[in-house]
């Protein structure tokens, strides 16, 4: 209120951009229960993404392929450095690991089933392998991570690639969080833990703390596994370069790297929206040091952490990925946070599509709990139809831009195709700012 001609007059009230209605809601919460807020799902907050860079396409200088009369392909050996049995993927995408205990028994099935279906592989997560998902996925991806919940040398020699997780993009140096809720007596027993009681994963590996060990843990699967599997190593973005490097002088066949934007099954937020890089941020550095290993291409790299669309994909194989993972997205794609259920999210207090339920095991839609009468609503046959069809999307997307681009093959993808709308994205990237010759931190053309 300010003085004007002896009269009292009200000035427009403004909101704080620091203390906003997030951040005093949020206060009063922590200040009424002294606890920290956990939840699932990624970074919420804006940062640069895939969608600040744009293709420049083919006109006169680099002719465009003609529409689905000539080939473009989009195939994908892993492994091929020292496995004697590298996997080949139909396709560039991959689903990314989500345990059974997160998700339900048949969400498990209809990863398996929709992933078979495309042609590519899906992954174990935390907490072992189940017998649903084994049986439903032609390529199976087992986990090695830091708790060795329900890890079993046999289970490693059934799978098809193992994969060592050393850190994930929604949390990298934090562990994740399974509620009480959600372990049943199947998970519980799986995890040999008591059911009902929350359990904390570790945040590292017990038996190695550095590369010297991880080399060592390394040479033991391939010996367990008869060198027949590639090894992949996750880490989550937090110094691509350096861990990407440490990872392939371990002897890693295959890098996964999980931008912050990646989601999680439950952690503290305070860890998903305030640790790591952003997936954009996180791929050139790991493919410098491919380069300068001279072992791009060599080595496989998979970028994961907000992979959406065909365009995403693209746009990351064009920066030097051989492929992607997808998590989020293809929960959503089973029909989770499905408007739908839109009245029971209301009696959660959250609403479709914030996704602040996956912690809980209430999901409505019987894809991220446990209990048998939620988790029935999932015909893991339809979900897994779903998931094949957006498969199939993202994949003839990818190879529409390769086409308009001139590409016979979607790994010909490459940086000189690609302009950024931001000065952020232009440096993250490393790719020129659109309708100049800039790229920031090379200096000028």
């Amino acid at each position: 209120m300010s003085r004007r001609n002896d009269r009292w007059v009200h000035t427009p009230r403004r909101s704080s951009a620091i203390f906003d209605k997030y951040a005093i809601a949020e206060i009063h919460r922590a200040a009424a229960t002294g606890i920290y807020d956990i939840r699932g799902f990624g970074a919420k907050r804006q940062l640069p993404h895939f969608d600040d860079l744009l293709f420049l396409g083919a006109s006169i200088s680099r002719y465009p392929l003609e529409g689905y009369r000539e080939k473009c392909a989009t195939d994908v050996t892993l492994g091929t450095r020292f496995a004697k049995k590298p996997i080949t993927l139909k396709i560039p995408i991959t689903i990314a690991g989500m345990s059974f205990g997160s998700l339900s028994a048949p969400a498990k099935e209809a990863l398996g089933r929709g992933a078979s279906a495309a042609g590519t592989s899906t992954t174990t997560g935390d907490g072992g392998m189940t017998r649903e998902e084994r049986q439903h996925s032609s390529l199976l991806v087992y986990q090695v991570l830091p708790s060795r919940y329900g890890m079993e040398p046999d289970q490693l020699r059934r799978a098809d690639a193992i994969e060592v997780v050393v850190g994930q993009g929604a949390k990298p140096g934090g562990g994740g969080m399974l509620l009480g809720q959600k372990i049943s007596e199947r998970v519980a027993r799986m995890r040999t833990l008591p059911a009902g009681i929350d359990q904390r994963s570790a945040c590292r590996h017990p038996d190695w703390t550095g590369p010297d060990d991880l080399q060592i843990k390394i040479e033991e699967l391939r010996e367990i596994t008869d060198w027949e599997k590639p090894i992949y190593v996750k880490v989550g973005a937090a110094r691509p370069y350096y861990d990407t490097a440490l990872a392939v002088k371990a002897g890693a066949d295959v890098v996964v790297l999980d931008g912050m934007q990646g989601g999680t099954a439950a952690t503290q937020d305070v860890f998903i929206e305030h640790c790591g890089i952003p997936t954009l941020a996180a791929i050139r550095p790991a493919v410098r040091a491919l380069q300068e290993l001279d072992m791009h291409r060599k080595v496989q790299l998979i970028v994961s952490g907000g992979i959406r669309s065909g365009a995403d994909v693209a746009k990351a194989l064009a920066l030097g990925a051989d492929a992607v993972s997808i998590g989020t997205a293809a929960l959503i794609a089973l029909g989770d946070n499905h408007p739908r259920w839109e009245a029971e999210y209301r009696k959660l207090g959250t609403t479709a599509g914030c996704y602040d339920d996956w912690h809980e095991g209430k999901d409505p839609a019987g894809i991220t709990t446990q209990d048998p009468a939620l988790t029935q609503r999932l015909d893991p046959i339809e979900a897994g139809k779903r998931l094949a069809n957006y498969l199939a999307v993202l994949t003839l997307e990818c190879q529409t831009i390769a086409r308009a681009n001139g590409k016979s093959h979607v790994h010909n993808l490459e940086p000189e195709d690609l302009v950024a709308l931001t000065v952020e994205a232009a440096a993250m990237a490393q790719v020129p700012l659109a309708g100049t010759d800039w790229i920031p931190g090379r200096g000028r053309g």
